[in-house]
């Protein structure tokens, strides 16, 4: 069993900078897609960004490119997004997810093509 908690969401004001954390814990998912996804009130929830196993493959979704930044560390079993500049419109719980894949450059960007969820974290951005 996988147990993915996320860490490091709160209130910011617009422009501003958080980094979240995905820690995994049981069965290492240090061989597995991860994912970050976000839902805001009354919206579907939309994938933000996305990594491979190795790292060497990373997804970012428009709205959050060139702002956010995706990283690993497979010894850590953690998984960091690394948001700048961050806007209301960024205001959501935030989800990562794993998927454990067999080739290291495998990943995902659907939500239903994960199976590991944690339970969320808050992202609040202020005008």
């Amino acid at each position: 069993q996988v147990q993915l908690v996320e860490s490091g969401g709160g209130l910011v004001q617009a422009g501003d900078s958080l980094r979240l954390a995905c820690a995994s814990s049981g069965r290492t998912v240090s061989r597995a897609s991860i994912g970050w996804f976000r839902q805001a009130p009354g919206k579907e929830r939309e994938s933000v960004a996305a990594i491979s196993w190795n790292g060497g493959r990373i997804y970012y979704a428009d709205s959050v490119s060139g702002r956010f930044t995706i990283s690993r560390d497979n010894a850590k079993n953690t998984v960091s997004l690394q948001m700048n500049a961050l806007k209301p419109e960024d205001t959501a719980v935030y989800y990562c997810a794993a998927r454990p894949v067999s080739n290291s450059y495998e990943f995902y960007t659907a939500a239903l093509d994960y199976d590991y969820w944690g339970q969320g974290t808050q992202v609040t951005v202020s005008s």
